[in-house]
């Protein structure tokens, strides 16, 4: 059962993750706030932007942070599934005889930084798949389970596209939250290019142990969610089908494919989290609204009539949160 202790202990261990980071990255604060929500509700993240905009930085300075083993896996065209899960390799024992002895791959690590993952090819991506759904990996018939906590934070830059492989739909559902990187303002570029002339490195000093990340996810497992806030949730899922009984104007018009189950279990997952780090006991329709962006823009398909008219994921998830929060209806208490 939660107590007031718990709730009290999670504020202050997020105050400090918050005021860690913030000595490395500078500005950024709504792609910090979604990493860590992410990395606390147990998901994966992928980071777009630009190169340069300090994509990779935040992850290390996460790992700093949390004081975690920390993997970065340059993806490259001509990179191997084996050069991510690791192999088996022969050695000799005191006798001379050979035997095989399996060689941990940097994917045996609690974060791993995926550096521009779409360079490779679906077959590498792919050995990604089970280590981030199931936390495990199985090299030659043997599965093989990874630490926890374990996460996989994913970048890629959306402009350059030569030699680039787009993500599977598989892949890309299993990332809780895409989150774009954005260009800093004036004052922000001032501010980084004053801080990396003094030094390049991470300053971030631990801030929280794994073992008390597993620990803050277990309090926000526990946050209540009231009936009336998981349909809304459910509501904002089903109505990114064009075909669905929630669908929206949007929808119909924009959209090829919708989310997925697991939208709607990533966004109660974040809620929780959220609501806990705004200092509140229970999730809102407000956190329910400001996460739809994350959590579906890398989730729903749109269709030609979207690219004819230059209209963006997120341009389309602005219509379907204003159209399903604009509803009465979709907030009314029921009964089950």
């Amino acid at each position: 059962m939660i107590t007031e202790k718990d709730i009290e202990q999670f504020g202050k261990q997020c105050e400090e993750i918050f005021a860690q980071v913030s000595r490395d990255v500078i500005g950024q604060k709504d792609v910090v706030e979604g990493t860590i929500i992410a990395m606390i509700a147990g998901g994966n993240v992928l980071l777009e932007g630009v190169p340069g905009v300090g994509k990779t930085r935040l992850v290390r300075s996460l790992g700093k942070v949390f004081d975690l083993p920390f993997a970065r896996i340059q993806f490259t065209p001509d990179l191997m599934p084996a050069d991510v899960t690791g192999t088996n390799i022969i050695v000799k024992d005191d006798k001379g005889n050979s035997t095989f002895r399996f060689q941990e791959g940097p994917i045996f690590s609690n974060i791993i930084l995926a550096d521009e993952i779409n360079r490779a090819t679906p077959k590498t991506q792919s050995a990604l798949l089970e280590a981030m759904q199931e936390h495990t990996v199985t090299v030659m018939g043997t599965s093989r389970k990874l630490k926890e906590p374990f996460f996989v934070l994913a970048t890629q830059n959306p402009i350059e596209q030569d030699g680039t492989y787009p993500l599977p739909e598989a892949q890309m559902d299993r990332f809780m939250f895409k989150l774009i990187v954005p260009n800093p303002s004036l004052d922000e570029l001032m501010q980084i290019v004053d801080m990396t002339q003094k030094t390049m490195a991470e300053v971030a000093d631990c801030a929280c142990t794994g073992e008390e990340l597993l620990q803050m996810r277990k309090t926000a497992n526990q946050i209540p969610v009231a009936k009336e806030v998981m349909r809304y949730a459910m509501i904002m899922t089903s109505a990114t089908h064009p075909n669905s009984e929630c669908a929206t104007e949007a929808a119909k018009k924009y959209i090829r494919v919708g989310a997925s189950p697991r939208a709607g279990q990533a966004m109660i997952s974040a809620a929780k989290v959220k609501a806990l780090i705004n200092g509140r006991f229970n999730v809102s329709f407000s956190d329910i609204d400001e996460l739809a962006y994350p959590v579906l823009r890398h989730r729903i398909k749109m269709n030609f009539e979207a690219v004819a008219e230059r209209i963006s994921p997120d341009d389309v998830i602005k219509m379907i949160v204003a159209e399903v929060s604009g509803n009465p209806k979709n907030k009314q208490e029921y009964n089950v």
